[in-house]
């Protein structure tokens, strides 16, 4: 996604492809999708399913305040990011635990999984008990 597709105007009004976070609110879904890139509109057009649907529907329920308090569970890391999730809180699961996503404008286009990560960063130790002979050298400087 370029930087071209979204942008804050002279009043720092965000806007995605030319239109205000206001207009996007109140597009259909497949007007939005016309405005995603390829991959997003793509599992638009094929249909969301039932679980998504459930999950679009709870974020257009609930307003802003709701979710900071008690954010929206969910699996559906492959979910696009639309503009009725924007300024909620979502507790994205990682694999291992749900951690909290808030979900600004400029998220708009990706996938909610982009922004919770499943992998650690590996921090390896010393070669201890058990080791291979080649693996137990350790050098003094």
């Amino acid at each position: 996604m370029s930087s071209s597709d979204f942008r804050t105007g002279r009043e720092g009004e965000f806007t995605y492809r030319g239109h205000t976070l206001d207009e996007l609110q109140e597009m259909s879904l497949e007007e939005v999708a016309e405005l995603l890139p390829a991959r997003q509109r793509r599992s638009i057009d094929r249909g969301l399913t039932e679980e998504k649907q459930k999950l679009l529907e709870e974020a257009r329920e609930r307003g802003e305040e709701e979710t900071a308090n008690d954010p929206i569970r969910t699996h559906l890391r492959d979910m696009p990011v639309l503009p009725a999730f924007v300024n909620k809180t979502f507790s994205v699961h990682n694999g291992q635990s749900f951690e909290r996503v808030q979900v600004r404008p400029e998220m708009l286009g990706h996938y909610l999984g982009e922004f919770q990560l499943t992998r650690q960063s590996v921090e390896h130790g010393q070669a201890g008990i058990g080791a291979t002979r080649s693996s137990k050298f350790v050098p003094l400087k």
